[in-house]
C-alpha cells in the first residue's frame, strides 16, 4: 500500500505514513499533536475559501482562529499575496488549509506558480506546516489536470505533510489513507504512533494492495468512477447553462465530487431554505466559508455524486426554479 501511494502522490515510499480509513483523523491528530508540542494557544490558521468545511471545524474544535483567504476570480489561483504577506509577518500563523487538485467546493487545481509559491513560503513562524490535502489526486472525470509535486518544490520539505485516501476510490469508512512527510516529519509521526495504537487494519491494507495492486490499477478503476459521475456532472451543466446564465455563475471542474455555485449577493441563505421547503436538501449556505461565514451570501456547494440521475433531474428542475425566484 506504501507503494501504491508513492506511485500515485510521486513521494518515496519511505516518506509514506499509512493510517486506517480516515485521512481526517489523521489531520485531525496532527494538529493536536503540534498544539501540545510546539504552538500553543492563540494561532492562526490560513484558510482558503470557499473552502472545505471539516478543515474549518478542526480549527474551531481547537480554538484556532481560521483566517479567510479569497482564491482570484473564483479561480484558477489562490490569492498568493495575501498569503505570503501573513505567513511572512505574523508569527502566529501556523499553517494554510489546503485541498490542491479538483479542490472542494471549486474544483479547481492549483497552478505552478500557486504551488511554487507555496512551496517557497518564508514563514515568521519555523513550525509553520502546510496541510496538502490531497483527496482528489486522481479524481478525474472529464480532463487529467496536472498538479505539481509541492515536496520536489520545497526548499524545506519539513513544512509540508500531504494527505491522500481511498475513502472515495474503494468505500467510504473502508479505505485506507496515509501521510506523506519528510524524513524527520515522518519520523515524528511514527514516534507518536507506536504509542498512540498498535496499528492500523493491516489486513484491509492487504485488501487493497491485493486490488489494486499498483498506481495503473488504481487509475483503471477510477475511469469506472468517471463513467458513473460524467453523466451526472453534464446534468447539472446543461441545466445550468440552459435555466440559470443570466442570474449566476458557476465552477465546471474536470474532476473531483463538487461544483460552487455563485448566486446573487444575498440569495444564498434564501435558495437553501427554500429548497428544503420543497424537499429538497442542500449542504447549508456559508458551510464552504470558516464560521459558516459567507461574506456576499451567494455560494452554495453542489454535490450531484448521491443520487441517481433521475432524482438528480429532479433535483435540478426544484433548484433553477427556486434561483430564479430568487433572482
Amino acid at each position: 500500500m506504501r507503494e501504491i501511494f508513492s506511485q500515485i502522490l510521486e513521494v518515496k515510499t519511505e516518506n509514506i505514513i499509512l493510517g486506517g480509513a480516515s485521512s481526517l483523523n489523521l489531520m485531525f491528530d496532527l494538529t493536536a499533536q503540534h498544539i501540545f508540542e510546539d504552538w500553543g494557544k492563540n494561532i492562526k490558521f490560513l484558510c482558503p475559501a470557499p473552502g472545505y468545511d471539516r478543515h474549518f471545524a478542526i480549527c474551531e474544535y481547537f480554538g484556532i482562529e481560521a483566517v479567510p483567504v479569497p482564491f482570484i476570480n473564483s479561480g484558477p489561483d489562490l490569492d498568493m499575496d495575501v498569503i505570503e504577506d501573513l505567513v511572512r509577518r505574523d508569527p502566529s500563523v501556523k499553517g494554510v488549509w489546503c485541498v490542491p487538485k479538483y479542490s472542494n467546493p471549486t474544483g479547481i487545481t492549483f497552478g505552478d506558480e500557486t504551488v511554487l509559491r507555496l512551496a517557497r513560503l518564508k514563514p515568521a513562524a519555523r513550525d509553520f506546516r502546510i496541510f496538502w490535502d490531497n483527496a482528489y489526486a486522481v479524481h478525474s472525470i472529464f480532463k487529467d489536470e496536472k498538479l505539481l509535486n509541492i515536496f520536489e518544490a520545497a526548499e524545506n520539505p519539513d513544512m509540508i505533510y500531504e494527505f491522500a485516501s481511498f475513502s472515495k476510490i474503494s468505500f467510504g469508512a473502508g479505505g485506507v489513507c496515509c501521510i506523506a512527510a519528510s524524513p524527520k516529519n515522518a519520523a515524528r509521526i511514527k514516534n507518536r504512533m507506536k504509542i498512540q495504537l498498535i496499528n492500523h487494519d493491516k489486513l484491509n491494507q492487504l485488501r487493497h494492495a491485493l486490488f489494486f495492486k499498483n498506481a495503473a490499477g488504481v487509475l483503471s478503476h477510477m475511469q469506472k468512477h468517471a463513467e458513473i459521475l460524467r453523466p451526472k456532472f453534464e446534468a447539472v451543466f446543461n441545466a445550468f447553462n440552459a435555466e440559470l446564465k443570466s442570474v449566476a455563475e458557476w465552477s465546471v471542474p474536470n474532476g473531483g465530487y463538487f461544483i460552487s455555485f455563485y448566486a446573487r449577493k444575498n440569495r444564498a441563505r434564501k435558495i437553501v431554505a427554500a429548497c428544503a421547503g420543497r424537499g429538497l436538501i442542500l449542504t447549508p449556505a456559508g458551510a464552504a466559508f470558516p464560521y459558516g461565514r459567507d461574506p456576499l451570501d451567494s455560494h452554495i456547494r453542489i454535490a450531484p455524486s448521491y443520487p441517481s440521475l433521475a432524482e438528480l433531474e429532479k433535483a435540478l428542475e426544484i433548484f433553477c426554479y427556486v434561483v430564479k425566484k430568487f433572482s
